[in-house]
């Protein structure tokens, strides 16, 4: 392939980009963000995370809930990366400061599956500052 031709593919694609993003919906640019977000810090893609691994996964919160239970009472909260969400159960906890919809955290734990849905329990976390 020639410079010129090479030159000639960068524009082609770049002008595709374009057009791509002026036609995108505001959630389709957001994932995108997300998962540029997520790999450069190196998580993994929640994608591509299987049961058993550990795993480190960046992204925003969606949701969190405090589900009482007569045994353990659990904060569950959603993390969404831009192409999958990987649920985060804190045992016996109420609430944690910082664990709120719309926070940017990067989390690392074993992945398990609970009602066909990736979750990790007890994960490490990191808050990023809110933006």
């Amino acid at each position: 392939m020639t410079t010129e031709e090479r030159t000639t593919e960068e524009r082609s694609h770049g002008l595709r980009r374009f057009f791509e993003r002026l036609t995108a919906s505001e959630e389709e640019l957001d994932a995108e963000e997300l998962q540029r977000d997520s790999r450069k810090c190196g998580a993994v893609p929640a994608t591509q995370c299987h049961r058993g691994q550990v795993v480190s996964v960046s992204g925003r919160l969606r949701t969190v809930a405090y589900t009482p239970r007569t045994n353990l009472p659990t904060l569950e909260a959603d993390l969404y990366d831009g192409s999958d969400v990987v649920t985060l159960v804190f045992l016996g906890r109420r609430s944690i400061v910082g664990i709120e919809p719309g926070r940017q955290l990067t989390a690392r734990g074993r992945i398990a599956i609970r009602d066909e849905r990736k979750v990790i329990y007890n994960p490490y976390y990191e808050l990023e500052a809110p933006r």
